[in-house]
C-alpha cells in the first residue's frame, strides 16, 4: 500500500511549483519517506525566503526609483535596504573625472561624529579600491581594527573605525562597464557580512549603480541650472540697482515711475514723485573723503528706506540725490513721508571712522492728480523745483507743488 505522505508531498511540490509556498508538509515516522519530507520543507522555507526577500528587494528598488537627486536616492537606500544588508553607516565615493582620484560624497551614520567627512578623497590607483574594481566583486572586510592593524597606512581604514566601525562591505559602482564610485556599507560589529550580502547586492549592482548616475547627472544638472539663474540675477541685479546702496539706480526709478503714472492716470489716483538731496554733501566729501562719504550715503539711505511704507519705491538718481515714488499719494501724504524722511536723517549724527557728523537733507515734492498734458520731464522738474524752493529756504526743509 502507498504510503499516503507520497501523494501529500506530491501536492506539496505542485504547490511549491505554482509559488504557494505556505504548505502543510508532515514527516511522520522516521523513514526513507520522511527524510523526502524533511528535504522537501527545507526546500519550502528556502523557496518562501527567497520570495519574501526578491518582494522586499523589488519594493525598496521602487522606492530608490522614486529619487530624482542622488542625495534622495542615497537617503532611500539608507532608510529602507536594513532589512537586506545591515549596516550602521552607508557612505558614498565618487570617482572624478580622469578616475584617478576617489572623493567621499556622502555618507549617513548612527556614529555620534562622522570622522571620514564629505570631500575626503584619497588616489585610486594602488589601493585595495582598484583592487576591487578590478574583480567587481563586493569586499567583505569582517574585523576592520585588524585590518588596521596589518595596514597601518590607510588613513580611510583609521578613520572608519575612530567612527565606531567594525566591519565593511565595500560595492563597486559600474555603469556601462565604467566605474563610477563605491557605496560603502559599515557596521558597528564584528563579522557582519557575508557572501549571501555579496551576492545579494551584485543582483542589483546594475541597477543600483544606474540610479545612482542618473541621480547624480539630475543633481549637476539642478546645480548649474541653480548657478545660471544666481548668474542671471545678478546680471539683473547689476542692471538695475545701484552698486553702492542697492536702491534703484537712475534708469529703473523712471522706468518705474513711468509705470506708476500710467496706473495713476487709468486708476484716476494721486501720485507723488519725492526728489531728495544730501545737504552740503561736497562739503563732507572734500572734508572726510570719498570713502567716508560713501558711509554717509549708505546711512542716509537706510534712514529714509526705515521710514517708508511697503508700496513706496526709492532710487538713487545720482551722486547725492534720490527719488520716492508714492502712490497713490497726494500733498498731505507726501509732506507726512518727506518729514518722516527728514526727521531721521537729521535725528542722530552719522558715525564714520574719522568721528561724527551731522547730516540732514532736503527734499521737494511734485503731486499730480491730473495727468493731462503731464509727462516724465514735467513732474522731474516740478520735483526739483520744489527741492530747489526747500534749498533756497535753508535746507533741511520739505516743499510740495501740484503739477
Amino acid at each position: 500500500m502507498t504510503d499516503t505522505r507520497v501523494f501529500l508531498y506530491r501536492q506539496a511540490a505542485e504547490a511549491l511549483r505554482k509559488g504557494q509556498f505556505d504548505v502543510d508538509i508532515p514527516i511522520g515516522d522516521s523513514d526513507e519517506v520522511s527524510e523526502l519530507g524533511e528535504a522537501l520543507r527545507a526546500l519550502a522555507e528556502t523557496l518562501k525566503a527567497q520570495s519574501e526577500q526578491s518582494a522586499t528587494l523589488a519594493k525598496i528598488t521602487q522606492r530608490i526609483n522614486e529619487g530624482l537627486l542622488i542625495d534622495e536616492v542615497l537617503d532611500q537606500i539608507y532608510e529602507n535596504f536594513f532589512s537586506l544588508i545591515p549596516y550602521d553607516r552607508i557612505g558614498l565615493a565618487l570617482l572624478e573625472e580622469g578616475q584617478g582620484v576617489v572623493r567621499a560624497y556622502w555618507a549617513r551614520s548612527e556614529a555620534t561624529q562622522i570622522r571620514l567627512p564629505l570631500g575626503y578623497s584619497a588616489g585610486l590607483a594602488g589601493s585595495s579600491l582598484e583592487g576591487i574594481i578590478h574583480t567587481g566583486r563586493p569586499r567583505i572586510l569582517n574585523n576592520l581594527p585588524g585590518y588596521l592593524k596589518d595596514h597601518p597606512e590607510s588613513d580611510s581604514t583609521r578613520r572608519i573605525v575612530a567612527e565606531g566601525m567594525r566591519s565593511s562591505l565595500t560595492c563597486p559602482l559600474v555603469v556601462k562597464r565604467q566605474p563610477v564610485g563605491f557605496l560603502f556599507f559599515s557596521s558597528m560589529k564584528t563579522n557582519t557580512y557575508s557572501e549571501d550580502h555579496q551576492e545579494l547586492f551584485l543582483q542589483i549592482a546594475d541597477q543600483m549603480a544606474t540610479t545612482l548616475e542618473k541621480g547624480r547627472i539630475y543633481q549637476e544638472l539642478v546645480d548649474t541650472t541653480e548657478e545660471l539663474r544666481l548668474a542671471r540675477d545678478a546680471l539683473e541685479t547689476a542692471a538695475t540697482r545701484d552698486s553702492l546702496t542697492g536702491l534703484w539706480n537712475r534708469r529703473s526709478i523712471l522706468e518705474l515711475l513711468k509705470r506708476d503714472m500710467a496706473r495713476a492716470q487709468r486708476e484716476e489716483k494721486p501720485l507723488a514723485a519725492i526728489m531728495i538731496d544730501i545737504d552740503y554733501f561736497k562739503r563732507i566729501n572734500d572734508r572726510i573723503g570719498h570713502p567716508a562719504g560713501d558711509k554717509v550715503l549708505t546711512e542716509v539711505t537706510n534712514r529714509v528706506a526705515a521710514t517708508l511704507r511697503s508700496a513706496d519705491i526709492l532710487g538713487r538718481i545720482g551722486g547725492e540725490e534720490f527719488l520716492i515714488i508714492l502712490y497713490p499719494a497726494d500733498d498731505q501724504t507726501a509732506i507726512e513721508v518727506m518729514e518722516r524722511a527728514r526727521l531721521a536723517c537729521k535725528a542722530d549724527p552719522v558715525v564714520v571712522d574719522s568721528g561724527e557728523f551731522d547730516v540732514t537733507i532736503s527734499l521737494g515734492a511734485a503731486v499730480v492728480d491730473d495727468f493731462e498734458d503731464v509727462d516724465l520731464a514735467v513732474i522731474l522738474k516740478t520735483a526739483d523745483h520744489a527741492l530747489y524752493r526747500a534749498k533756497e529756504g535753508g535746507r533741511n526743509r520739505s516743499e510740495v507743488e501740484s503739477v
